[in-house]
């Protein structure tokens, strides 16, 4: 038999119980996002998005290793694989409530970009995919230009790794983003050429 234990303590005094006044999501959520991968062993600063403004967070751990302050930053290293849920307490008025959060923390799997040239020609669409060959199966890996005026103009790397866009002038354009696979985040250049 297998039984979720919490990661952090639970309350042993009174619930506070949320005032009307207070601006959180009539479904009950409070986060945009309450679902976090990492990989065990490299450091963690996530910041938790609520969905209300104003709000604070109650400090307390949530896995092995990881914390959350008043900010909601989540931050630390992950001592171990596993999936956590932990309540992290959003607090807003004087009232608190609490949200679940889930932290899925992964072994170490090492990845590589699968494609970082692009050729294209002024006035053409542009179309392609820097993507990834490894990493853990299932956790989609995220694309952030870490510099975004050595893009040419016209043209776009999304948060998907989607290259496209229509040129609008000749040159090779070298252009950094960072890749992120649960936390195992690594900088490439991506080479967009254009004829």
């Amino acid at each position: 038999m297998c039984a979720l234990i919490p990661a952090a303590p639970t309350l042993t005094g009174p619930v506070a119980t949320v005032s009307t006044r207070t601006s959180y999501d009539q479904a009950g959520e409070s986060l945009v996002e309450d679902t976090f991968h990492f990989t065990q062993g490299i450091e963690v600063r996530r910041r938790l998005l609520p969905i209300a403004e104003g709000v604070t967070f109650r400090p307390g751990h949530v896995a092995a290793g990881v914390r959350v302050d008043g900010s909601g930053l989540l931050h630390g290293t992950p001592q171990r694989s596993g999936t956590f849920v932990a309540p992290v307490g959003i607090c807003s008025e004087g009232s608190c409530r609490e949200q679940e959060l889930t932290l899925v923390v992964l072994g170490y799997e090492p990845w590589e970009p699968r494609e970082l040239t692009f050729p294209g020609r002024v006035g053409v669409a542009l179309d392609g995919e820097i993507g990834i060959e490894g990493g853990p199966p299932g956790v989609l890996p995220t694309f952030t230009v870490t510099d975004q005026a050595r893009l040419p103009a016209g043209v776009s790397i999304g948060p998907d790794g989607q290259v496209g866009g229509v040129p609008a002038a000749p040159g090779v354009f070298e252009v950094p983003v960072r890749i992120c696979v649960a936390g195992n985040c690594a900088g490439v250049v991506a080479r967009i050429i254009v004829g």
